[in-house]
């Protein structure tokens, strides 16, 4: 069974906000100022009644998402320099890793078979009109 940090983690991932001390269970309805009702009610659900094999892929999802998260905040350290000696700064390394980055969350969102959340978006750009 995942820890409550391994759960915090997969919807902060989704792009869901911080659920605070609420408690989620099939009878609370949280998710009503953020997104469509139900959608922190299933994803819990299925948190919790995971068989081994999921549960084994949602860890993956982490501890790959750690990584790439953390390799998005290293990448602040080259953004001093662009070229040194024979190495030449990908100026595009920040927005790379950030693509691949929210490529994985979304992949996380399908796995658990939910809606990215506000943090994360549908994907797609849209105009509204003024």
């Amino acid at each position: 069974m995942l820890t409550q940090q391994q759960m915090a983690d997969v919807r902060r991932y989704a792009g869901y906000p911080m659920v605070g001390d609420l408690v989620i269970n099939d009878g609370t309805d949280l998710a009503r100022g953020y997104v469509a009702p139900g959608i922190y009610q299933t994803m819990q659900r299925r948190l919790t009644t995971m068989n081994p094999s999921e549960e084994a892929r949602v860890v993956l999802y982490l501890t790959t998402l750690a990584d790439l998260e953390t390799d998005i905040i290293g990448a602040r350290e080259n953004l001093d320099t662009d070229q040194a000696a024979v190495w030449v700064h990908n100026k595009n390394e920040i927005g790379d890793r950030m693509r691949l980055y929210k490529i994985w969350r979304r992949e996380l969102c399908n796995f658990l078979g939910v809606v990215a959340g506000p943090g994360l978006g549908d994907g797609t750009i849209s105009m509204t009109r003024a």
